[in-house]
């Protein structure tokens, strides 16, 4: 993991423009930045090397791909041993419609972004992680709407 002050003011700089704008082109990143062409480059591809870019990708609203239906849903598990957990996550890498997994603390074990085509779909998910045999409660909470999705703030430079 990179130490954040291992990032120079250039570098903090780079990220803000990458976050308003992943499709920026080197020509003008490196403008924006007040830096030359290649070693702006250089420093995108150090970031990317590093992890701290970790992808640079489209945001796509889930309702015009046909998934009307989103919930976050809690996992608790049977119990939190190594082999339970690399079970868990080994079954839900296989399905496309869990976007999002994360392990936490708490009385939950997982906590899990799905979508769904329809209410009906989610209820199938639903059944779906029922039936692992890893899995002791689950918990859903269907999404309303967004009330904020924002990018991670970079020290020093205003949201993007």
């Amino acid at each position: 993991m990179t130490d954040p002050q291992e990032l120079d003011e250039i570098d903090l700089r780079i990220l803000s423009e990458l976050q308003k704008d992943g499709r920026i082109r080197n020509n003008e990143l490196a403008n924006r930045v007040g830096v030359s062409e290649p070693p702006c480059l250089r420093r995108v591809r150090s970031l990317r090397g590093r992890g701290v870019i970790r992808a640079i990708r489209a945001t796509l609203d889930e309702r015009h791909l046909g998934y009307e239906v989103a919930s976050f849903v809690s996992i608790q598990l049977v119990s939190q041993t190594q082999a339970t957990l690399q079970a868990f996550e080994t079954s839900i890498m296989a399905l496309p419609l869990v976007l999002q997994c994360w392990r936490i603390s708490g009385e939950a074990d997982f906590l899990l972004k799905c979508v769904a085509t329809s209410v009906e779909g989610m209820h199938q998910q639903l059944l779906q992680f029922a039936a692992m045999p890893e899995v002791r409660n689950i918990r859903s909470s269907p999404v309303l709407g967004v009330s904020k999705d924002a990018p991670l703030p970079i020290p020093g430079y205003p949201a993007a």
